[in-house]
């Protein structure tokens, strides 16, 4: 019996030792198993895997940045990926702590896997909270995708992550995976990587951010499309995600309880900048530079021969804008528009004008009008080239009814308004809006400071800085006058009579006999050339045309640096030409530089993604004038600002009743400085010109519509003196108090050993004294 009892116990402890024999060898081969699924990763047998090489230069697109010439960024090139890296040292202490208290607060004790974390998400079955290290985190933003339909494929790339995660951890620091990480995330609304986000969402650098700022974004980290803190979006969700931020830094030490109560009471406080290719400070200086890179794309490929990528190599664009300038002349633009276009639209309503925008025409001209601008349209474009559609079916979508959002200023502000409008009406909607263009310059260097094309690029593409070229009027008259003391040595003192004069027809190539007149019909008596140019008088004008005759002033204007084409006939003494703000601006620079033209400098150089130089600039100049004729015709634009038509930038101007005070923004304007400059007015008042001078600065605005046959009907509300110069005061104001620009106040330099008279202090009894209750002191050249 006893023996029974020993063979069936010895055959019990054999079959428990068969199970413990079988556990062990099952333990064995999981483990084996385990391991052969790490390696099957890490040798790329369950996915591609990143090679040392690619782990060392992690691919990402990078956005190409453009900095101002104060340091500043401007904006950014990019397709989908607005991202540009900041160093772990510009991160705040803040952010990091809230990223590791929230995200893996084990972070500094792992190498990539935390193996408690693990653990309880294995246990938990995944209830108590992920296991993902900020490391794994890093690893499936850079190398794996999401998979979400396939439970075993997110498991192999599970395995995937923690090898990769492991790898990264080998190749960089804690503090380098921190900054990758936070370089890498999407943070939604173009915020790609923490340097946007921080700008976009709340106007400032990563190292300027606050502690419940560093909370918001580290919260979006958990999903940034539920978290956003748009308005429109999920702005409560996003504020209690960050709470909760906040509460794990107070739990883990990083924060006392007393700071995490007070902030979590406080709202987001979002700045929101949006950093789009439509919106944001210097669009069309921007719209310009693109060209520009392209170009120099084209010429400058990499060594290896491949072509750079605007749009992903991460480029620095070191620009001369400066930042602070481009938010003046933009903020001057904004203040003085409204004004203008309410005074505009006032004169323009279908009862006072039943042909609104336009003047002077009849409907046929009007029709045809509307169908060349039909056919220059974006959507004629699209429709013709894109979608393949024929004329009849592109002419017919025009007057459909079509949802859109247009262009309004209301109260002084720019706004848009969501309308159904048939695309031709809102086409002539359009053309009833003035449009500004100003550019400003240091005329030493050529530096180009500021660009301004227009007043909304979203709704008005069309560059007026250097793509549009309009009659400039009477601006034209300084290279007349140049020429003339260049070629028969005056003096701004010399005296010449109003009378009307006549150039015979075929003298100068001039095809019929063309008689000058003067706006007011004075005639009588002498003027000095200063006092001449002040007041803008054509006759005094056209009689020195007639003495050196146009050709030398048509070279005069190319050495200038205007690039047009312009007839050499008598009547461009008056402003024909359609020349650019951006040649004008060249072109007036060269007087303030003693003569000397220096073409127009956007990019002072570019660096790629490590900083190596790839271009830097060489000025281009030329000698075009004398100091003394430089220097000479500089003084005779001063009398414009001192008596003539700019003469309402000083502070007793005392010509109101030319029309309402509430046109003149900012009014008055007090600037006492040495100015030379000069205003512009064409014909029906199309087109509104000034160009102002300081020594080391040279600013050029024009005010006009699209279509000349758009205008004021009244040469008070129409002149350069109403329309453009305003804007130009209230830039140069700005400038004035922002004493960290050194705009000079001083006199311009005068050569030394002058040898032309200046000084008209001594004129002869015989010159008249500008009237300054007439009408010679405005612009009109025909």
């Amino acid at each position: 019996m006893a023996q029974k009892k020993a063979v069936k116990k010895t055959e019990k402890t054999q079959d428990f030792s068969k199970y413990i024999s079988w556990f062990w060898k099952l333990f064995a081969l999981g483990i084996f198993a385990f391991i052969l699924l790490f390696l099957s990763a890490s040798w790329g047998l369950l996915g591609e895997m990143p090679d040392h090489t690619v782990l060392e230069n992690p691919r990402t697109n990078l956005a190409s940045e453009v900095i101002s010439s104060d340091g500043k960024t401007l904006s950014k090139f990019y397709f989908e990926d607005n991202r540009t890296p900041v160093s772990y040292d510009d991160l705040p202490k803040d952010l990091v702590d809230a990223l590791v208290a929230t995200e893996d607060i084990r972070f500094y004790e792992h190498s990539g896997i935390d193996a408690r974390g693990t653990l309880r998400a294995i246990f938990k079955m995944g209830k108590g909270g992920g296991a993902s290290t900020i490391s794994q985190q890093l690893a499936k933003q850079l190398f794996t995708k999401q998979v979400s339909s396939n439970k075993l494929g997110r498991a192999f790339q599970k395995v995937k992550e923690w090898v990769i995660a492991t790898r990264l951890e080998r190749q960089y620091t804690k503090e380098e995976i921190i900054a990758m990480y936070f370089n890498i995330y999407d943070f939604n609304n173009n915020a790609d990587g923490i340097r946007s986000a921080s700008r976009i969402y709340f106007g400032k650098e990563p190292k300027d951010l606050e502690l419940k700022e560093s909370a918001m974004l580290v919260g979006m980290f958990k999903n940034s499309s539920l978290y956003n803190p748009r308005e429109h979006k999920n702005p409560i969700g996003t504020k209690n995600r960050r709470n909760v931020v906040l509460a794990q830094m107070a739990k883990y030490g990083y924060i006392t309880e007393r700071v995490r109560d007070s902030l979590q009471k406080t709202e987001l406080d979002l700045d929101y900048s949006p950093e789009s290719h439509r919106e944001g400070l210097a669009t069309y200086f921007r719209a310009n530079l693109a060209d520009f890179m392209k170009d120099w794309i084209k010429k400058n490929p990499k060594p290896d021969g491949e072509k750079y990528n605007l749009y992903n190599d991460g480029l620095k664009i070191y620009t001369t804008i400066d930042y602070r300038m481009q938010k003046y002349a933009e903020d001057a633009i904004a203040q003085h528009m409204p004004k203008l276009q309410a005074e505009f639209d006032n004169q323009n309503t279908p009862d006072r004008n039943p042909t609104a925008p336009f003047l002077e025409l009849d409907e046929k001209e009007i029709k045809s009008i509307m169908e060349v601008g039909m056919r220059r349209s974006e959507r004629w474009r699209h429709m013709k080239y894109d979608l393949g559609k024929d004329d009849k079916e592109i002419i017919a979508s025009f007057n459909k009814p079509t949802q859109m959002e247009i262009f309004a200023w209301k109260n002084g502000k720019y706004t848009e308004i969501d309308t159904i409008m048939k695309p031709m009406d809102s086409m002539r909607y359009y053309k009833s809006f003035l449009r500004p263009a100003m550019m400003s310059m240091d005329p030493q260097t050529g530096h180009v400071k500021a660009w301004v094309g227009g007043m909304n690029y979203k709704h008005f593409k069309y560059d007026m800085v250097k793509q549009g070229k309009r009659q400039v009027g009477s601006t034209f008259k300084p290279f007349v006058y140049a020429t003339a003391i260049d070629q028969l040595q005056l003096s701004p003192c010399d005296s010449l009579p109003r009378t009307p004069i006549t150039i015979e027809a075929n003298k100068f190539n001039n095809p019929q006999a063309w008689t000058t007149r003067n706006t007011g019909g004075n005639y009588e008596g002498y003027q000095t050339l200063k006092e001449a140019l002040a007041s803008s008088t054509n006759t005094i004008t056209a009689r020195l045309m007639n003495e050196i005759g146009p050709q030398p002033v048509v070279e005069m204007a190319k050495k200038l640096g205007v690039e047009q084409e312009i007839l050499p006939v008598p009547a461009i003494a008056l402003g024909t030409p359609d020349i650019s703000v951006y040649e004008m601006v060249a072109a007036y620079s060269t007087f303030a530089n003693k003569g000397v033209y220096n073409k127009p400098v956007l990019v002072t150089r570019i660096e790629d993604k490590n900083g190596t130089v790839l271009y830097q600039f060489q000025p281009e100049s030329r000698d075009v004038l004398s100091a003394e004729v430089a220097y000479t015709t500089i003084n005779l634009m001063e009398g414009v600002v001192q008596s003539g038509s700019g003469a309402r930038l000083r502070d007793n101007w005392r010509k109101n009743q030319q029309f309402t005070k509430e046109m003149l923004t900012g009014y008055p304007w007090e600037l006492t400085n040495p100015i030379a400059g000069k205003t512009g007015t064409t014909q029906n008042n199309s087109d509104g010109w000034f160009m102002g001078m300081v020594p080391n600065l040279v600013t050029g605005v024009w005010v006009g519509c699209e279509d000349r046959a758009a205008h004021f009907n009244k040469t008070k509300y129409g002149q350069g003196a109403s329309t453009a110069l305003p804007i130009w005061a209230l830039y140069m104001k700005a400038c004035y108090e922002d004493e960290s620009l050194n705009v000079s106040k001083s006199e311009f330099e005068r050569p030394a050993n002058l040898s032309i008279n200046v000084d008209c202090s001594k004129a002869t009894a015989d010159n008249d004294t500008i009237d300054d209750n007439s009408d010679d002191d405005i612009d009109i050249d025909f």
